[in-house]
């Protein structure tokens, strides 16, 4: 059964999502997360790990919908899996589709192969730590359930084909767990460490790394969200709003 839910709008109203009235909403996380993205993309298979309300499938869709790709999302909420393909289908995305799958057991839809996506993204849940929300959506969404962050990167390479690409949004926190887990299983890493705004210590990290590869690691310049009179910056204006990717600014 569907819960309330309101009709919202992403990137300057191009792209429409149903999203619950009382339960998990997207951030602007998914939508920088989408904008990060970036590299051979024409035909791409594309997976969205724990996709929540489809924020990031749906942006990713709108910029990428003449590559021809193919965009695959695993939810563990079955309303929110639900309400994101009616979001699919109100953007006439035919080529993305929202499965409810519990990805610490085995999957079962018959599209979600092992080795067989060139891209996989995810926004996991950020902490096992913090106080849960009394709101069960929002905790599911929010804290790791019987499910740490390493086991999650494990299912994410998994699911990637040999040399393929992970991207994941996190917190500065995450990044030493992050990358001693990926030591030895993905190379050419790039850290984008993302800034609320100037003068102030930065609280989230674009993760992006290729499976199998040897390449090192590179920490990329900051990107600013806000500038100091709270506007988003130019650079953010160009992702949150009209949808550019983020490294082909």
């Amino acid at each position: 059964m569907l819960p309330e839910y309101t009709e919202d709008y992403l990137l300057d109203k191009q792209v429409k999502i149903l999203q619950p009235v009382d339960g998990y909403r997207a951030s602007t996380d998914a939508v920088l997360l989408a904008g990060a993205v970036s590299g051979k993309l024409k035909n791409a298979k594309i997976l969205d790990v724990g996709s929540g309300t489809g924020a990031v499938s749906l942006c990713l869709a709108q910029r990428l919908q003449e590559y021809n790709v193919q965009i695959a999302g695993i939810e563990i909420q079955p309303e929110l899996a639900e309400l994101s393909n009616l979001s699919a289908a109100q953007n006439n995305f035919d080529f993305v589709k929202f499965y409810n799958e519990d990805i610490r057991h085995k999957l079962q839809n018959a599209n979600l192969q092992n080795c067989s996506f060139d891209i996989v993204i995810s926004n996991p849940p950020y902490s096992d730590h913090d106080m849960p929300s009394p709101n069960k959506g929002k905790a599911t969404a929010h804290n790791h359930t019987d499910f740490n962050l390493s086991k999650w990167l494990n299912f994410c390479l998994k699911m990637a084909k040999p040399f393929g690409q992970i991207y994941m949004v996190n917190r500065v926190e995450a990044l030493s767990e992050i990358c001693t887990f990926l030591n030895g299983k993905a190379g050419n890493i790039r850290v984008l460490p993302v800034y609320s705004k100037t003068g102030q210590d930065a609280k989230r990290i674009i993760i992006a790394a290729q499976k199998d590869s040897k390449a090192p690691t590179r920490i990329l310049p900051p990107f600013y969200v806000h500038n100091v009179d709270g506007n988003y910056t130019e650079q953010a204006q160009k992702i949150l709003r009209a949808g550019c990717g983020l490294f082909d600014l």
